[in-house]
């Protein structure tokens, strides 16, 4: 293996975050296998359920998720039967989403894996450093926002 000082890629920022997010992506899917969710359809779910009637334009703006991943998504759940959408009253070209039982018990039965896998991915860290690195995380999304 390359060192670091020999890899350009090991100096990317976007591609270490990119890989990062791979890695997560897999741990998840180990993680919270039994559920069938991936990562952004328990996104979804999350938003959803801090804020039923979010129609999709909010969760676009809520999740970083784009519009066209976002609408295959909601179908994906519609399809199993975790949410369902109505027209919103605000805009009657909108649909406002709420989860179902089903959806709930699906969120409730995903979290575990989810909270797994947030403890695998920041194992890799000093205890010390965990929040740091979140709070860092945090400040690159909010502040590249569109």
């Amino acid at each position: 293996m390359a060192s670091k000082s020999s890899n350009p890629l090991g100096r990317s920022a976007v591609h270490l975050i990119h890989r990062a997010g791979q890695c997560a992506t897999d741990i998840f899917q180990v993680e919270a296998r039994a559920s069938g969710l991936t990562p952004r359809q328990f996104a979804v779910l999350m938003t959803v359920a801090e804020e039923e009637g979010l129609t999709q334009t909010d969760l676009v703006e809520r999740t970083g998720i784009d519009r066209s991943t976002l609408a295959d998504i909601v179908a994906r759940l519609l399809a199993r039967g975790l949410i369902h959408r109505r027209r919103a009253k605000e805009d009657a070209r909108a649909y406002a989403i709420k989860l179902t039982a089903q959806g709930w018990k699906g969120l409730r039965d995903t979290e575990p894996g989810a909270v797994a896998a947030d403890s695998r991915l920041l194992a890799a860290l000093p205890p010390a450093k965990r929040q740091e690195f979140l709070d860092s995380l945090d400040l690159i999304v909010t502040s590249t926002r569109k």
